[in-house]
């Protein structure tokens, strides 16, 4: 699925090619679901852990059990109460019912309208949303629409996984980090993929 961007890496980087070859082929597989569903998924995890935000969208969905996911209509519809018996903080509250209020205003387009738009527009039109910055935007784009040319500088993992792989002493700083990914184009998603997994590594 991958060979083509490993190739390419493995050609341009020696560091991407011997990260391909310690991890193996990218098993990156993008979620079809909606940017509204992605958003509201995001804005749940924003610092919490991962099982956490979890027991959160379960509470969540519990809500709506017709719905295999809370559509923005019912989200604007359900009181603060409600919301806040899911775990959802009051800023996640604003921003939740943020997301559903520019869905229903086509500001968030549906995903069909999305998989059309280049990734600065969207990254451009998302960032206007209350709680969405632009990595977030960035991780729709690599998880959700499956774009393969974004380089979200500004993550940790990212850049510590470029200080493991090449053992620094220090992270990259996200601009000159973003330099230097261009010679990774046009598959720096893939080239995230290998140092999320570099950074994942250095964990064990």
């Amino acid at each position: 699925m991958h060979s083509e961007g490993e190739a390419h890496l493995s050609k341009r980087c020696a560091v991407m090619r011997r990260l391909i070859k310690a991890h193996g082929p990218c098993q990156l597989v993008p979620q079809k679901r909606s940017p509204y569903e992605a958003l509201v998924s995001a804005v749940a995890h924003q610092q919490l852990h991962a099982n956490a935000a979890e027991a959160i969208l379960r509470r969540f969905k519990a809500l709506f059990p017709l719905t295999r996911f809370p559509q923005p209509q019912q989200v604007l519809d359900a009181s603060d109460e409600a919301l806040r018996g899911c775990g959802f903080s009051a800023g996640k509250m604003l921003a939740i019912r943020d997301i559903a209020t520019k869905t229903l205003s086509g500001q968030i387009p549906k995903r069909v309208a999305a998989l059309k738009l280049d990734d600065e527009e969207l990254i451009e039109r998302l960032v206007a949303v209350r709680g969405v910055g632009r990595w977030t935007v960035e991780m729709l784009l690599i998880f959700t629409l499956g774009r393969p040319d974004v380089f979200p500088s500004d993550d940790f993992g990212v850049r510590n996984g470029w200080r493991v792989a090449k053992k620094l002493d220090e992270m990259p700083k996200p601009k000159e980090f973003r330099v230097l990914a261009e010679r990774w184009q046009p598959h720096r998603t893939l080239a995230a993929w290998y140092l999320w997994r570099a950074a994942d590594a250095a964990k064990a």
